[in-house]
């Protein structure tokens, strides 16, 4: 019987490493939202009464809107993942639920209070006075970041475990949830994501407008559509760089084998280049470019420093090299494409105090949101994938963890249905908003100022 349901949990890794991918994959683009758009969208809403300008009071309201419609979907999202914890890996919550709960508990508590707020906040706009009414909107903020806090801080146990035990019968015993909570990679994962937020909704909402843009609609709404999230994005950019270096240093201390498969490392060794690029096979990195020293200068700040290669742990305890290290890759490099269209538009700002008016400009804007979404998924790639085999680093297995029921394959294609229908209705109600409110300002745009090579009209 115990071979059958190790066979039947063998059959099952795969479409429940599936179904959480996706789950999770499309639940962090909403998490984003829900970190970062409250604060925008304040932001807007302060500068139209304090400046009464009324093209930034629309502006606001817009953006109200789809706060509450990603609002909407995220809770649906996170509701499922709730479920699939329990259902898809029975092994992991049975054995360390008692640790690492805890910060699910406090999360449902940040999420109550940040869905209240939301819903005072939506329904007062104009039935309370301005200051009233953005007050009401305050405690969203907070609430969002420290649901983020609490839900990194499960995920980071995951990759270094404490608050715990086990005896000598292998029981978890002595547990200790708050040191489980705050373990070493916490505030790093915490602060890459919260970084990463920023930068999402930032180039994600300029990018809609850049596109607006692109074709004709030139109007001062659409500058402010564009101006006010990129300006967020390009602050949040360079900073994202020095918590990347921050991160790094954490997991080549705490996961050293994962570092390895993010560079392709097969040997242990000193003075060790950073490799961009590249295809592993055959426990060799080919056809990648190096930075001598690069490595070691990263990760120790040392150009002679020691790096830990794969080699330091048996094949099978190894994560899947090539998937770590391209997701790592496409990550660093979209980041720094991205880092281009900020220093683009800070020179711009130094010398013009305007935004860069070349459609190239406006382009790179125009795909920079999508890219921005791609470089988080891979982010979240890297970090996942690369503490396989392991859903709790060195502790449990991933393949011991999951749930040995059958039809797993028709609840992967049950929530695949799901969001698909949920991705649908988000968009389509989107896309309507949008269409209504460029409707509303569409006077205006006999006033669109030109881009560089164009000649205006009249």
């Amino acid at each position: 019987m115990d071979h059958q349901l190790l066979a039947d949990a063998a059959d099952n890794l795969y479409p429940a490493r599936m179904q959480m991918a996706f789950s999770l994959g499309w639940h962090i683009i909403f998490s984003c939202f829900g970190i970062t758009f409250p604060a925008l969208v304040l932001f807007a809403e302060w500068r139209a009464h304090r400046r009464a300008d009324a093209d930034l009071e629309r502006l606001a309201h817009t953006w109200a809107k789809a706060m509450g419609v990603m609002f909407a979907a995220g809770a649906v999202s996170g509701t499922i993942l709730s479920f699939e914890m329990g259902i898809l890996w029975p092994g992991l919550m049975e054995r360390f639920g008692a640790v690492f709960g805890f910060p699910f508990i406090l999360e449902g508590f940040t999420f109550f209070i940040e869905a209240i707020f939301l819903g005072i906040y939506l329904f007062s706009w104009g039935r309370l006075s301005p200051r009233a009414h953005l007050l009401t909107g305050l405690p969203i903020i907070p609430a969002g970041v420290a649901g983020a806090l609490f839900v990194i801080s499960a995920n980071a146990w995951m990759n270094t475990p404490q608050g715990f035990t086990i005896d000598a019968e292998g029981r978890v015993v002595d547990v200790d949830v708050i040191d489980a909570m705050f373990n070493p990679s916490t505030a790093a994962q915490w602060l890459h994501m919260i970084i990463a937020a920023f930068m999402v909704v930032g180039f994600t909402v300029a990018s809609i407008y850049a596109v607006g843009m692109l074709r004709g609609r030139r109007t001062r709404y659409h500058r402010l559509g564009l101006v006010i999230p990129l300006t967020l994005a390009a602050i949040a950019t360079p900073v994202q760089i020095g918590v990347g270096d921050y991160i790094a240093n954490v997991v080549a201390e705490t996961q050293p084998v994962k570092l390895a498969a993010m560079e392709g490392l097969y040997r242990t060794g000193t003075g060790v280049p950073l490799s961009l690029g590249g295809i592993y096979t055959g426990d060799e990195l080919r056809y990648a470019l190096r930075i001598p020293w690069g490595l070691s200068l990263l990760v120790t700040h040392d150009p002679d420093g020691r790096v830990v290669g794969l080699e330091a742990v048996a094949p099978q305890l190894r994560p899947p090299v090539n998937v770590v290290h391209l997701s790592y890759n496409v990550m660093v490099g979209i980041g720094s494409a991205l880092m281009l269209i900020t220093l683009a538009m800070a020179w711009t700002w130094l010398r013009h105090r305007r935004l860069p008016r070349s459609r190239w400009f406006l382009r790179g804007v125009a795909v920079s949101g999508v890219a921005s979404i791609v470089a988080m998924e891979a982010g979240w790639v890297t970090t996942e994938v690369g503490r396989q085999p392991w859903v709790v680093y060195d502790k449990l297995r991933t393949a011991d963890a999951v749930s040995s029921a059958p039809g797993l394959y028709l609840g992967l294609w049950a929530v695949l249905a799901v969001y698909a229908v949920l991705t649908f209705l988000t968009v389509y109600t989107l896309r309507r908003l949008a269409h209504h409110h460029d409707a509303a300002v569409a006077p205006q745009e006999a006033a669109a100022e030109p881009l560089d090579g164009e000649r205006q009209a009249g």
